[in-house]
Parts: C-alpha cells; sequence; structure tokens
C-alpha cells in the first residue's frame, strides 16, 4: 500500500512544483527548492513503481490534483491538496506565489513524513521500508528549509 499511496503524493508534489516553476517572479530559493523536490521524488516513482510492477499489483494512480482515492482514509497522509489549493497555486504570482508554495508543501511533506513513518513502523519489505526512512528524513530537512524560508518573505 506504500508504494501505491505515495506514487500519486510524489505526482502531485511534482505537479505542484511544475506550476512554481512556470511562473516569473518567483524567489530563485524557491525555485531551486522545486526542482530539488522534482529530481528527488520522480527516481522514488520509478522506483516504487517497479516495484508494484514486480509484485503484481497495479498502481493506484490519481490525477495529480485529486485529492482523495476512496482507499486513502485508511493510510495516513493520504489527504493532499484540494483541486481549490492546486487552482489557487495556478493563480497565485510573485512573492503569494512563492510563499502559497511553500505553505502547501509544508503540509504536503507532513502528510508524506506520516504515510512514510507508517511504512517504517509496519512495512515487510526492506527495500521500501529504507525508502520510507529516506523520505521522512529528506522531506523533514526540506520542511525545515521551507520554514526558513518563509519566515524570510
Amino acid at each position: 500500500m506504500f508504494a501505491q499511496h505515495m506514487i500519486p503524493h510524489h505526482q502531485q508534489a511534482i505537479e505542484m512544483s511544475d506550476i512554481v516553476l512556470g511562473k516569473q517572479g518567483i524567489d530563485s530559493r524557491v525555485v531551486d527548492l522545486a526542482n530539488q523536490i522534482k529530481a528527488a521524488q520522480g527516481p522514488e516513482i520509478e522506483q516504487m513503481q517497479t516495484w508494484l510492477g514486480q509484485w503484481g499489483t497495479p498502481s493506484q494512480t490519481m490525477m495529480p490534483s485529486q485529492s482523495m482515492m476512496p482507499t486513502q482514509s485508511t493510510m495516513p497522509g493520504m489527504s493532499g491538496m484540494s483541486d481549490e489549493d492546486i487552482a489557487a497555486l495556478k493563480n497565485a504570482q510573485g512573492v503569494e506565489a512563492s510563499k502559497l508554495f511553500l505553505t502547501q508543501m509544508i503540509q504536503h511533506h507532513r502528510g508524506a513524513i506520516a504515510m512514510a513513518q507508517d511504512e517504517v513502523n509496519s512495512g515487510g519489505y526492506p527495500a521500501a521500508t529504507a525508502m520510507a526512512r529516506s523520505i521522512v528524513a529528506s522531506q523533514q530537512q526540506e520542511i525545515d528549509t521551507m520554514q526558513k524560508l518563509l519566515a524570510s518573505l
């Protein structure tokens, strides 16, 4: 379940990053962070898709801006950004867009950490558990960075 749920969660983070990267007037530190998120999460998606293929488990991907799937209520942290949140990010400009991206991504990362921590606590596939540990560490570090960035804007 971890990989099935983390894939669409990561896809949404990439969508959010793409939105902010397509804007003018975004703080260069936010641009760097969005690129970093894409660079980290793209390969993780590919790895999780490989695992699902090896396990014969279907991928339960969703449209990136959909916030809930029927099975998400059983997995901590699975509520992603709502369609309204994504629309607000698309419509925001400049410093407002930078602040909104950071605020939303902090929330989004907290959800990913909750899901990953659940996998660390009860996962049965060592490679997935190792990835989950890495996600907890890297995304907490990114949250710390985003909070500092947000305070400086």
